[in-house]
């Protein structure tokens, strides 16, 4: 959990404790600062706004912390529609500390599939042990490299490929070679029955040397030691949103200032943005 993506997905676990800490939360995670607490690196960070020097106008928990918290309502939101229309199985790819499985308001019968490295999973389900917490879904863990084929693997946990699927793919494929997220999709695709739905965030284009300059990362680097710029894969990427609608999906592509006008809370648009680049996917699987 101490390097690479693993310590991104701290960084996010802090950001939706101190969201959680906020009278006006778009999204509460009551687990998040147990797992920030629980690794040595992270135990110093910041849980709660009371502690983040500059409030929201600091760029790391304030700007990018705001980012955070509006992917996390946003992609709650949508699950938790997929499973008011009545799909049961949801599968988080690149699960990270996230506690949906914990934390949402599941209807009966809902199975949450969490796929993400050996690594991750065990230092989350210790946190989780050391919390005694008790799953608000039937949970279903899968350790796997995303990058390898996952998809026997997923079959062997009790997967219904025959049944509709919510997939999510969050904070995931930025981080993935493209051969990577070809295969993801097709797997995806082909393991998804009518009525499944995806989604996921991509960066749309390579960012310049002033972006990639901004404050946000600036400070992820400074003072986390995260280098998010050298983690972020940034050779050319696959046309997924293209690929999927090829394949008869129905594709809608966002930016996540339109979820900051839906919601009213958010970050706003800002010169050599970090954030302008980035791109929620919301896709849906053909019909029978």
């Amino acid at each position: 959990m101490a390097a690479g993506v693993g310590r991104t997905a701290l960084l996010v676990a802090a950001a939706r404790a101190i969201e959680s800490h906020r009278s006006d939360a778009l999204a509460r995670d009551p687990l998040a600062e147990h797992f920030v607490r629980a690794a040595p690196d992270s135990s110093g960070w910041p849980v709660h706004p009371d502690e983040v020097p500059g409030g929201d106008a600091a760029p790391l928990w304030g700007r990018l912390g705001r980012y955070f918290a509006l992917r996390t309502r946003t992609l709650d939101d949508h699950l938790l529609d997929a499973v008011g229309v009545g799909v049961r199985q949801v599968v988080l790819l690149g699960a990270g500390l996230d506690a949906r499985a914990y934390r949402l308001d599941w209807p009966p019968g809902v199975t949450v599939y969490e796929v993400d490295t050996a690594e991750v999973l065990a230092f989350k389900q210790a946190v989780l042990d050391r919390a005694d917490a008790v799953p608000a879904a039937e949970r279903r863990t899968l350790a796997a490299d995303l990058c390898d084929d996952w998809a026997d693997a997923l079959l062997d946990t009790g997967f219904v490929p025959s049944a509709p699927t919510a997939w999510l793919a969050e904070g995931l494929l930025l981080y993935l070679p493209a051969r990577a997220e070809r295969r993801l999709i097709a797997t995806v695709d082909r393991l998804s029955a009518p009525g499944s739905n995806l989604a996921y965030e991509i960066k749309e284009v390579a960012e310049s040397p002033r972006v990639r300059a901004n404050a946000v990362y600036v400070a992820a680097r400074e003072r986390l030691g995260i280098d998010l710029t050298a983690l972020f894969d940034t050779r050319p990427r696959p046309d997924s949103a293209g690929d999927l609608t090829a394949r008869g999906w129905t594709v809608r592509t966002h930016t996540p200032y339109d979820f900051t006008a839906l919601y009213g809370r958010g970050p706003l648009p800002e010169p050599d943005d970090a954030l302008a680049a980035n791109r929620w996917i919301f896709a849906a699987s053909p019909p029978p």
